[in-house]
């Protein structure tokens, strides 16, 4: 954003000024940050080591565990520190790089969940094609496709926010840089990038749930019709993790863009959820539930163990 005016910084108000819901804060961010890292850390380690995981559906989950990583690392370690320290200020240059990336892993982890639903639809409703539909090539493609896109959709909005003129205050009501209550203290004339923002978010989020809900129309359709209540109950597992990280991050995105008049303490609330519980849950609800990654683990866990003695 232009400094084209006395002010250097910007204040993020953050969550609350209570010191003891401060302290309950810190903790429950600390853990669950620990946590997420931690977890999706260790997908990402199982999948570049083991060999039985070199699938393009785990190479999805490695991009996946990422996104997940980056997104919560670029709010969640500043928010901390604003905590602890007491220090809300942030400067330009770093609201304008966390706004860039939050955005950048956001969007681009839409696109994915997208594009892991179609890997479903062709592994459930095409099993005997599937080798030759998502190959390794064509997984690698997808995910350079879901970055790119990414970059493209967010990039013109960035672009006219760093054009933004501040003149009298610094003051963001939240707890990161998001782009609503910046656009709120600028003295520019906001109408033209506020409808970008707006037609951007809108596209990316109705063409990957379609996407999504498309996907699993066909998969559940295709399910039903399964001779063995054996083979539904394992199709039904297969999907299942997905299709709860699939809610909750889409159910969250509702709440906050389809219900504005909502205060703002709740849509700050709702969006530190999506910043620490979401990249959390993760590892939990879709990865480890999968019969060849808990092997995996018990495998690397027997091999540390092993040379622990040793």
């Amino acid at each position: 954003m232009k400094n084209q005016t006395s002010i250097t910084t910007f204040i993020l108000l953050g969550l609350t000024d209570d010191i003891r819901l401060k302290i309950v804060l810190f903790i429950f961010l600390f853990l669950s940050y620990t946590l997420s890292v931690s977890g999706n850390l260790s997908i990402i380690t199982l999948t570049l080591i083991d060999p039985h995981l070199k699938t393009p559906m785990y190479l999805f989950l490695q991009n996946f565990s990422f996104l997940e990583i980056s997104f919560t690392t670029a709010c969640v370690p500043r928010f901390l520190y604003s905590i602890s320290s007491g220090d809300k200020s942030i400067t330009y240059a770093a609201c304008t790089s966390q706004l860039l990336f939050t955005d950048l892993f956001a969007v681009t982890e839409f696109f994915l969940l997208a594009t892991v639903s179609y890997d479903r639809y062709v592994a459930i409703c095409k099993p005997l094609h599937y080798t030759t539909i998502i190959s390794s090539r064509v997984c690698k493609n997808f995910i350079l496709f879901c970055w790119v896109a990414a970059l493209i959709i967010i990039l013109p909005p960035i672009s006219l926010g760093l054009e933004l003129e501040f003149c009298d205050s610094n003051i963001i009501d939240h707890f990161c840089c998001d782009a609503s209550p910046i656009l709120k203290i600028s003295c520019s004339d906001t109408w033209l990038i506020e409808q970008m923002v707006i037609v951007c978010a809108v596209l990316t989020f109705i063409v990957t749930l379609m996407c999504v809900v498309l996907s699993y129309i066909y998969i559940i359709s295709t399910i039903l019709r399964f001779p063995s209540a054996l083979q539904r109950k394992k199709a039904f597992s297969t999907c299942s993790s997905q299709m709860i990280v699939v809610s909750i991050t889409y159910g969250s995105c509702i709440f906050i863009y389809v219900k504005p008049s909502a205060k703002a303490t709740i849509n700050k609330m709702v969006s530190l959820l999506m910043s620490s519980i979401s990249p959390m849950l993760n590892p939990f609800v879709y990865p480890l539930r999968n019969k060849k990654v808990k092997k995996s683990i018990n495998v690397s866990i027997k091999r540390i163990a092993s040379l622990l003695k040793k």
